[in-house]
Parts: structure tokens; C-alpha cells; sequence
């Protein structure tokens, strides 16, 4: 079968493997620091904390902004679960904001419509997690603006998007908001096995997720209640989580970081091809704008469902059967169990209802071959029916 996407692990990331396991830290080594300034410098955020999960790093980003209970966090309803979870995690409420018809990301215009009616209504959101779905940016500089105007502290869900672009900054740099987030899962665009991270340029911010991800633990005397027992004492100043990333997940991913510009350009190539081949059948090919450089994690096409003879369901069946791995990313979040026992109502999300009803990702990761490629048009032409 031919998934949707898949991780490359060449020697090199083998041997820094190797190398951390005859080494002597397997953890709390050199390597995590070297990782964390390797993907710093290459957006241009200040600091960087490398954990063990993206829903690691939204969680701690969430607490770093002292989300609690009878807050509101505001996202996607077109992303991963992880994304609404990290409010929940803290006890606060999850709301849900369409997306854009054509970037499928958080709708600039429908924010704001919704945070009118929640101003006159006093329930602001404390914190808005904007996703870039596929790698492609949302419009942070309108979200940034309505951040300030409205009050809210924003939390960028960039897990598709390292080593994309927007305007002229990396996804990354923090330039539109406090804290952003990447995922290093392995079909992601570069992968530790399991992992991600947290960055921000706010001192404070760093300082506070740095704590919260090690337990509550610190060393340091100037943070102690008094001074130290002696030199092996430390103290648990708050109720910290154990989110750390081992050396061995670091080096893996220190050593992809160095593919990872080559990767996402291999990505384009590969979706300008895709958009060649797919021009004369009934779908909808994915859009990027002249101020975004996609990290395109996903192709997800759109079937012109008014065009053809088959259903959505249909087509995506055929394509399994095909030995196609295609997915469908994502469920929007309110149709998952847990959330429609709070309450969300699908008609308030007409896009997401949409795009659901028509979304597949299509294979997309570097070492995908032209033959691949092929197959997957081909199936998807038999699919279509046409």
C-alpha cells in the first residue's frame, strides 16, 4: 500500500542514534538543548522546548498562559483532537471558529464575527489556537490584529507546518503570536518517533513551560523557598507533568533537521506535479497564496461531489481498495462523542460540514516516486468513474 505518508530514515540519523545510545545520557543530556537551538535559529524564535508530544507542548503553552477553568479557548473544528483537548486539559471551556473556504484554515472574517457577538455576551476567548492545516499558514497577521483589539493571547497549532512560511518569516518565529507549536510525529515533515515543541520569544513564557515540563522541579536557588539543603537538593515548586524528550528522540531529529528545507521542497515538487495531473478531473486541489510557502504535510483534495456519479465515501473506499492509503484529516472535533455531549451544533460550522463532506489526503512525503504518483492518479480516475 502506498500511505498517505511516511517517515525517511536515512544512515546518518541511524548513526546520531547510535551515537546517543553509546554515549552517556540516554536523557537530560546535550542533545535536547542542541535540538531545541537548531529549530530555534532556523524560524528565528528566541527560546525553544523540545518535549515529548505537540499535545505536550499545547498543554504546557495553555498553562503558560494560565488557562483555567471559566476561560475559553477558541480553535479549528478541522484539526487534530489535541488541539481542543489541551483547553479541556486545563479545565477550560472549547469553542470553534469555521474555516476558510479556501485555505480550510480558522476564517479571519468568521473570528471576528464571533467575537463581536461573545464581547456583547462576556465570554470572551482567553486563548485562540489558529491550526495551519497541510502546512499552510492561517492569516496570523488579521488573527494577531483581532488578538489585540479583543484581548486574547494566541497559541499557533503549526504541527503540519516546520519549515513553511508566512509573509516572510518561517512558521515559528513568533511573530504573530505567544507561543507556537510543532510536531515531530513521523509523518510529520521531519520526525523524532514520538515528539514536538513549544517556542516562544517571551522570556517568561519559556521560563514558565520549561518548569511545568519537568515535573515542577527546579535547581535553581533564586526560584527555593530557602536556600538549599545541599548540593544534591532541589525543591517541586509547582505540579508539573513529566513531557521531557529523550536524547535518543533529539539526535533522530537533530540529524532530519538538517533535510529539512530539502524535504519540504521535494514536497512542492511533488504538489505541483499532483496539481498537473489531477487539472482535468472533478476535485479541488489545494490552494496557496503568494504571501504562504506551505510545508504541505497533506494533499487533501476536495471531490466536486455535484461533478460525479460517485460519493465521497465511495471514492475513498475504491482508493483503499486500490492499495491507496488515503486518509481523511480531520473529523471535524465537535462530531467526536465526547464534545457533542457539550453541546455543539453543526449548523454553526457550515464550511467545516462541507469540507468534511468532501476532503481525502492524497500520499505526500518525500521519498514518494512519479511511478507512485501515477498509481494514485490512476486509482483515483477509476474511483471518480469517469
Amino acid at each position: 500500500m502506498i500511505p498517505y505518508g511516511r517517515q525517511e530514515i536515512t544512515q546518518a540519523d541511524i548513526d546520531a542514534v547510535i551515537d546517543v545510545l553509546q554515549s552517556d545520557f540516554l536523557t537530560q543530556g546535550p542533545m535536547v538543548p542542541r535540538f531545541e537551538q537548531a529549530i530555534a535559529n532556523h524560524v528565528g524564535a528566541t527560546y525553544a522546548l523540545a518535549v515529548n508530544s505537540a499535545t505536550a507542548a499545547l498543554h504546557l503553552g495553555c498553562l503558560a498562559l494560565e488557562l483555567g477553568p471559566g476561560d475559553w479557548l477558541w480553535t479549528s473544528p478541522i484539526t487534530f483532537v489535541a488541539s481542543a483537548n489541551c483547553a479541556r486539559y486545563c479545565g477550560a471551556n472549547v469553542d470553534f471558529v469555521d474555516i476558510d473556504s479556501q485555505t480550510y484554515n480558522m476564517c479571519p472574517q468568521a473570528l471576528e464575527r464571533k467575537l463581536l457577538l461573545a464581547e456583547r455576551e462576556g465570554r470572551l476567548p482567553k486563548v485562540v489556537v489558529p491550526v495551519h492545516l497541510c502546512g499552510l499558514s492561517c492569516d496570523m497577521a488579521a488573527i494577531y490584529a483581532l488578538g489585540k483589539r479583543f484581548g486574547f493571547r494566541i497559541i499557533e497549532d503549526a504541527s503540519h507546518a516546520v519549515g513553511g512560511k508566512h509573509k516572510e518569516d518561517f512558521i515559528g518565529s513568533c511573530r504573530y503570536s505567544d507561543i507556537v507549536v510543532f510536531s515531530f510525529h513521523p509523518v510529520k515533515i521531519i520526525t523524532t518517533g514520538e515528539g514536538g515543541m513549544a517556542l516562544t520569544n517571551d522570556r517568561s513564557l519559556a521560563n514558565r513551560m520549561e518548569l511545568l515540563r519537568s515535573h515542577g522541579i527546579t535547581r535553581e536557588i533564586e526560584k527555593m523557598t530557602h536556600a538549599p539543603d545541599g548540593a544534591w537538593y532541589y525543591q517541586q515548586i509547582d505540579l508539573g507533568f513529566n513531557y521531557r524528550m529523550t536524547e535518543l528522540q533529539a539526535a533522530l531529529g537533530l540529524s532530519q533537521a538538517s533535510r529539512l528545507d530539502e524535504y519540504v521542497a521535494r514536497r512542492h515538487v511533488l504538489a505541483c506535479r499532483y496539481d498537473e495531473l489531477l487539472a482535468k478531473l472533478p476535485v479541488i486541489t489545494p490552494w496557496q497564496g503568494p504571501d504562504n510557502y506551505s510545508g504541505l504535510h497533506l494533499y487533501v483534495i476536495r471531490i466536486c461531489l455535484n461533478m460525479v456519479k460517485v460519493s465521497h465515501k465511495t471514492v475513498f473506499d475504491v482508493l483503499r481498495k486500490e492499495d491507496i492509503g488515503v486518509n481523511l484529516h480531520y473529523i471535524p472535533v465537535y462530531k467526536q462523542p465526547y464534545y457533542q455531549e457539550l453541546g455543539y451544533e453543526p449548523s454553526n460550522f457550515p464550511e467545516a460540514e462541507k469540507y468534511y463532506s468532501e476532503a481525502i489526503s492524497l500520499p505526500m512525503y518525500p521519498t514518494l516516486t512519479e511511478v507512485q504518483q501515477d498509481k494514485v492518479v490512476a486509482a483515483l480516475h477509476k474511483a471518480l468513474q469517469l
